[in-house]
């Protein structure tokens, strides 16, 4: 609280004198002039010289005959000197200047004040204050330190505090703004990109992917290539070449790749065919063959393609079978067993005619089995597996006979080629 004709000053924290004669209206009655004072004002004669130093007032009489008030400030040089042989006594923090006023003393300046090593000077009129540096507050007569990361939050993630002062820190992933206290994400794909093939951001970290043909590594940065042949042993019909980042199939000659993995015969008798003119080329899984176009043996003689009859007239052909056919068929290597691979049917149907069926010969191994299955035809059973490659020649025979004991036989001649692969 201040006393009567002072009021606060909340910016100098002390109080301050209250300027009657500008805020009482009609202050002096009687033609008198109103002159504040401190704590108070004073009237007195229009004709009475006043001169008022701040802190202090005088009234003495003008040695030019006229009166009137000179207001004064102890830092205003440039008004009119008072009487130089008059002495002014000026109050505590103030001292008297060349120009005869009551100016401040500047306590930081001079020294003069008592403030610690660790406190900073701040002068005020009339006096000085010895205040705490940024950072610090006083408790007692000592200055300490202000732990700002124990106020409300002033960093995003972590606070660091420092003597005075602070800083803020970030998780890793992130970054400090340009307020130095928000923490943003930190695009490590942008960045620099620590990812061997793809990169993708994420808040406050990064993952990394690999493109098809590739895994991620132990150290998820890198990438290996996957080796798609160890995977499966069924990822191709053949043979799985592993190049980086993908897997080709490769077949075996005679063969190309369909589909990317499946291998396919290739008809050689109809891309390359390289028989000769009396040769007829038989394409096989896997390869091809050629065989004579007149495959008739003395004394057969050739009646039409792959028919050989052998003459009545020749004696030699009563016993010998009237006619031989030739025949060349292909099967895969391993086929499952049984199997059916071949049908054997009479071209001439006689009345009154039985017709029998066997295989007169290459089946020393008991490969295969003739199953009849009319009285025309016959079905060949393939009974055992065979491996490839391999050609077997298998004669089948057909019996004829009549009421009238007429009797004949005809024979077609297999040859089975076996290719070297299950496919």
């Amino acid at each position: 609280q201040c006393t009567d004709g002072y009021e606060w000053d909340p910016i100098r924290q002390r109080c301050k004198d209250i300027d009657e004669c500008e805020i009482v209206p009609d202050a002096c009655k009687g033609g008198m002039k109103c002159v504040n004072h401190y704590g108070g004002y004073l009237c007195l004669p229009r004709t009475a010289q006043i001169i008022v130093n701040e802190r202090e007032e005088a009234a003495a009489e003008s040695t030019s005959g006229r009166n009137n008030v000179i207001r004064r400030t102890p830092a205003d040089p440039h008004r009119a000197p008072p009487n130089p042989t008059h002495q002014i006594q000026c109050a505590a923090g103030y001292e008297q200047s060349d120009h005869n006023v009551c100016q401040d003393i500047d306590e930081c300046a001079t020294g003069t004040h008592n403030c610690r090593t660790d406190q900073v000077c701040v002068n005020l009129r009339g006096s000085f204050s010895c205040q705490c540096p940024p950072g610090y507050q006083k408790r007692g007569d000592q200055c300490v330190d202000i732990d700002e990361c124990t106020l409300p939050p002033y960093c995003h993630h972590r606070c660091v505090n420092t003597p005075g002062s602070y800083y803020c820190q970030c998780n890793a992933g992130f970054q400090l703004a340009s307020n130095n206290h928000t923490c943003v994400d930190i695009n490590e794909c942008d960045a620099n990109n620590p990812c061997a093939q793809q990169c993708y951001n994420i808040l406050g970290s990064f993952i990394c992917q690999c493109n098809p043909g590739f895994e991620l590594s132990s150290d998820r940065i890198n990438c290996e290539d996957t080796d798609e042949c160890r995977t499966s042993s069924y990822i191709c019909q053949y043979q799985c070449v592993n190049e980086p980042g993908k897997f080709s199939c490769v077949c075996p000659e005679g063969y190309q790749v369909v589909g990317g993995r499946t291998c396919q015969d290739i008809n050689e008798c109809e891309t390359t065919n390289e028989c000769r003119e009396d040769e007829i080329c038989w394409n096989y899984h896997g390869g091809f063959r050629c065989y004579p176009r007149n495959p008739c043996q003395e004394p057969y003689v050739l009646t039409s393609e792959n028919r050989c009859v052998c003459p009545v007239s020749n004696a030699i052909c009563r016993e010998l079978p009237y006619s031989v056919v030739y025949k060349y068929m292909s099967i895969r290597s391993d086929r499952t067993v049984p199997s059916d691979i071949f049908q054997i049917q009479a071209t001439t149907i006689y009345p009154n005619t039985i017709n029998t069926f066997r295989i007169k010969s290459g089946n020393e191994n008991g490969e295969f089995y003739l199953r009849q299955t009319s009285a025309v035809s016959a079905m060949l059973v393939l009974v055992k597996s065979l491996s490839g490659p391999r050609e077997h020649i298998v004669d089948l025979e057909m019996l004829t006979v009549n009421s009238l004991n007429y009797r004949t036989s005809s024979v077609l001649r297999l040859t089975i080629i076996v290719g070297p692969y299950a496919f």
